[in-house]
């Protein structure tokens, strides 16, 4: 009996020792179960972008801000992991206005191809009468834009109603073509009419429901299908974009629409540029200029009528410059006189606008007062040729950069007239003329005569302008105190050598000019010291440093040129001339840097 009892005691041990370890095992699950309670119970932390340079939080932690740690009994549970949820990725939709826009203009391109195909096709295939064909077209065309009118006035059906008024608009466009091109029903004038009423009618919509894309869709198509009406570009068709932009015009007042803005410009302007290359010298030649004249006008006044309300100012300038276009470029088709007169007129009218009106917008006045320099210098070039440009560029280089000498554009516009006229003043005196004695017309040498006057002018003219760019860099001012400089000894010298030649002929005359240009350049010498005597500074620094070059520049020439050209009386007084000025300068200039060092200083 004793190994049975042995066994009963080892197995009742042994369940005794399984209890404890059930017991705690089902200890350990309890205390677990509470913690993933309290665990779900708490507030969830929600993400924060971290604030910048921040000290590190405390280590204590709130109540709530992560699950409680429970009292572990064993050391066997793993600590949890927080891990980000996931939310399952889901496809995404393009905007319903894109997927909207994309069918409706799908739509309006497939339905217009019927109405080809229904007009053009059917036409040459012979399936439907005309009157059926045509009938057909308005009948769609009418159905079209009622419908989109009532889709107007429900949720989410101005895409849809923009689109089908468009395209019943594009279908009445069609209806006329096909009556005045193809038929021959009607004369090209009522069929303009015709389309006008249309148009008209389309663009009264798009202000009615404050579209500008519908404006767009009605004129841009119009602009293109009037040619066909007419079969071609001629007097009656320009009229009628004219017409067609001054009506827009009334529609488009008080609406932040530059698209619409520029489609208007473009109406009457691209007809009138072909008209311009394809019709050239014609009759009719006044007529076009008096339409791009209208043009020119109907364009700056609609940018002064919609200046209130574009925001967009810049495109606004632009494009008011692109419909004075046909007005600068008249003189490849009109009148020599009309093309002149109508180029004069929109300089003198943009700069009396740029001048007068006070809250003009910097960009419209800056663009406008380029646009008048611009139309100045297309008439110069169309009223005056050969000789008579250059002497007329430098008067009114001189005239502007005189009056506008503190304004940055009439800077710029007068370099550029001064640097046009000279650079043409060189192309017909050019230095070979100061070689040989070259006999000139009377009337040729007149003119070189005035713009070598005017050349000088013009430098001095532009005398500040050099004051301001030295005080930026001074490198740039001392090469065009050069190129001023000799600019100057250069027309001085083109004066005298073609007066001499103009008076005396091409043997004493050319002679003689030359002695008076090298006793020209030792006076103007002699002035630069006198100036430099008076000043201080910089400017007695520029002074004396421009007398002394000039002088080493007479000196050269009188040794380098004139003693092995001039002969007789002209090479003897040149010398006497030249030699009695050097000594007269240098007595002086030492007197004046005596009396200078003689002076007591305080």
């Amino acid at each position: 009996m004793t190994e049975p009892h042995a066994v009963i005691t080892r197995l009742s041990a042994d369940f005794e020792s399984m209890s404890r370890q059930m017991s705690r095992v089902s200890g350990d699950l309890a205390e677990l179960d509470a913690y993933f309670t309290a665990w779900a119970k708490a507030p969830r932390p929600q993400p924060q972008p971290a604030p910048a340079a921040e000290p590190a939080a405390p280590t204590a932690m709130t109540a709530g801000t992560q699950p409680p740690v429970p009292v572990r009994r064993s050391e066997s549970a793993p600590a949890p992991m927080w891990l980000p949820e996931r939310e399952p990725r889901e496809w995404e939709l393009p905007d319903a206005g894109v997927i909207g826009k994309i069918l409706a203009i799908a739509g309006v391109a497939v339905t217009l191809v019927g109405v080809v195909l229904l007009l053009v096709l059917a036409a040459k295939a012979g399936l439907l009468r005309p009157e059926i064909r045509l009938t057909g077209g308005t009948a769609l065309a009418a159905a079209l834009v009622g419908v989109g009118v009532r889709l107007k006035g429900r949720p989410g059906g101005r895409i849809g109603a923009i689109a089908l008024a468009a395209t019943g608009i594009a279908a009445g466009y069609l209806d006329v073509i096909a009556t005045t091109s193809i038929y021959h029903w009607v004369p090209a004038g009522a069929g303009l009419a015709i389309a006008a009423t249309v148009g008209g009618a389309g663009l009264a919509l798009a202000r009615r429901w404050n579209s500008e894309h519908l404006g767009l869709l009605v004129l841009v198509p119009l602009i293109g299908l009037a040619p066909v009406i007419t079969g071609g570009v001629d007097l009656m068709l320009i009229g009628f974009m004219l017409a067609l932009s001054t009506a827009a015009l009334v529609v488009q007042h008080g609406k932040d629409w530059i698209a619409m803005f520029g489609a208007r410009i473009a109406a009457p302007t691209v007809p009138l540029l072909i008209a311009l290359v394809a019709h050239g010298h014609a009759d009719n030649s006044w007529l076009i200029g008096g339409a791009c004249g209208l043009a020119a006008l109907l364009a700056i006044t609609s940018a002064l009528a919609s200046m209130p309300t574009i925001t967009n100012t810049s495109a606004l300038a632009l494009l008011t410059a692109a419909g004075t276009a046909p007005v600068l470029a008249s003189g490849v088709a009109v009148d020599q006189l009309l093309a002149s007169l109508l180029t004069g007129t929109l300089a003198a009218g943009l700069l009396a606008l740029v001048m007068l009106i006070d809250d003009l917008p910097g960009i419209v006045a800056q663009t406008w007062s380029v646009l008048s320099a611009a139309s100045v210098l297309v008439t110069v070039t169309v009223a005056f040729h050969g000789y008579l440009g250059p002497p007329v560029l430098l008067a009114m280089a001189i005239t502007v950069a005189v009056a506008g000498r503190r304004n940055v554009v009439a800077r710029f516009t007068a370099a550029a007239f001064g640097f046009l006229g000279l650079a043409e003043y060189l192309s017909y005196a050019p230095p070979t003329h100061l070689l040989h004695g070259i006999a000139v017309p009377t009337s040729v040498a007149i003119a070189t005569m005035a713009t070598s006057l005017l050349a000088v002018a013009y430098v001095v003219a532009m005398s500040p302008v050099h004051t301001l760019i030295a005080e930026h860099d001074a490198d740039i001012a001392r090469m065009l105190v050069l190129a001023g400089g000799a600019q100057i000894v250069y027309s001085v010298t083109m004066f005298t050598v073609t007066a001499g030649v103009l008076v005396g002929g091409t043997s004493a005359g050319f002679l003689a000019g030359h002695m008076a240009a090298t006793i020209c350049w030792i006076a103007a010498a002699a002035a630069l010291f006198g100036y430099a005597r008076r000043t201080s500074g910089q400017r007695r620094v520029l002074g004396v440093s421009a007398a002394l070059a000039l002088t080493a520049a007479a000196t050269t020439k009188l040794f380098g040129y004139d003693l092995g050209t001039l002969d007789g009386i002209f090479r003897v007084t040149a010398f006497i001339v030249v030699g009695l000025a050097l000594l007269a300068m240098g007595t002086g200039y030492a007197r004046s840097l005596a009396q200078h060092d003689n002076t007591p200083t305080r």
